[in-house]
């Protein structure tokens, strides 16, 4: 359930000086601007495997050899944020656990993607994005033009144990004049911290916060390695604002 009204001028204005909670979900499918489900993927409401309260959403993809397209399985929260807003960004989430590690694989856990159809160079790109290669946390930021993009990576964040319930929360100041930064916390430890760098496009269109499976691996290497063709992450707690605790998932 959301802490406020989604339909309220602050989330169509993003993050502002006088903001607090963007937006926050207690691991429901209702209060989200869309559903992103590709090919045999599943996004549940469950209520048996829960980081808080009495909901959490479970994330499943499965791998076809003879499908080409992209593996989704994600929850949408429209107009999250744009050049020169600055904000907090968490969830927490869970691996199967017999979740198998393939250190040549990724699988992507939450990212910020916005449409850049109508400029003829890309279509949905993501800035940042969190993701997984082996059993490390990876982060990134997107940087340059849509047409002329550069990614700098930050890796080996993190160890993420498969079974465990697990806390994300990033601080990001979107800019594009070497002024930004960008911080990510695992499980209540500061991880990341970088300053003075670009930490998105060079456009002033929203982005939008995605979380959920993605199983970009499949796709952009066309095939699975290893054994596992079924992939499950469940999230709790996903929330967005204008201070640490307001996307803490342990602190609303």
């Amino acid at each position: 359930m959301l802490a406020k009204s989604l339909a309220t001028a602050v989330l169509t204005l993003g993050l502002s000086a006088q903001a607090t909670q963007l937006f926050s979900n207690t691991g429901t499918t209702s209060g989200w601007d869309s559903t992103n489900k590709e090919h045999k993927g599943t996004v549940q409401q469950v209520t048996n495997i829960v980081y808080e309260g009495t909901t959490a959403l479970k994330m499943t993809q499965i791998y076809d050899s003879s499908y080409t397209g992209r593996y989704h399985s994600e929850v949408v929260k429209n107009n999250v944020y744009k050049r020169g807003d600055t904000g907090f960004y968490g969830f927490a989430f869970r691996l199967q656990e017999d979740w198998q590690f393939s250190p040549a694989q990724t699988y992507n856990i939450a990212q910020f993607i916005a449409d850049f159809s109508d400029t003829g160079c890309d279509d949905f790109m993501p800035s940042s994005m969190v993701w997984l290669e082996g059993n490390q946390l990876y982060s990134r930021v997107k940087q340059g033009t849509i047409c002329a993009q550069k990614t700098q990576t930050f890796s080996n964040l993190a160890t993420v144990t498969p079974g465990a319930w697990h806390r994300v929360e990033i601080q990001a100041n979107w800019q594009t004049d070497g002024t930004g930064y960008y911080k990510l916390w695992f499980d209540g430890t500061k991880v990341l911290e970088e300053y003075n760098i670009d930490t998105t496009i060079e456009d002033d269109r929203y982005f939008q916060f995605r979380v959920g499976l993605y199983a970009n691996g499949w796709h952009d290497d066309k095939e699975m390695k290893g054994t596992q063709g079924t992939r499950q992450v469940w999230y709790d707690q996903i929330a967005a604002g204008s201070t640490f605790a307001d996307a803490n998932p342990s602190g609303w």
